[in-house]
């Protein structure tokens, strides 16, 4: 699989995840697990396209 391809993958991925995170912030209520869950892997996602991004290629 071609690697722009793959950062296209991710990118699209942490975008989704992005806006999930945003609105389980607003709309949960004192226990913000599920965001911190969500928001969390949405970095990992980043992060991983950042080391495509630079290392790899």
């Amino acid at each position: 699989m071609n690697i722009d391809k793959i950062r296209n993958i991710l990118n699209i991925l942490f975008m989704i995840g992005a806006v999930v995170s945003v609105i389980l912030y607003f709309s949960i209520g004192e226990d913000k697990t599920l965001f911190f869950y969500v928001c969390g892997a949405s970095l990992f996602l980043k992060m991983m396209e950042y080391v495509f991004r630079f290392l790899i290629r």
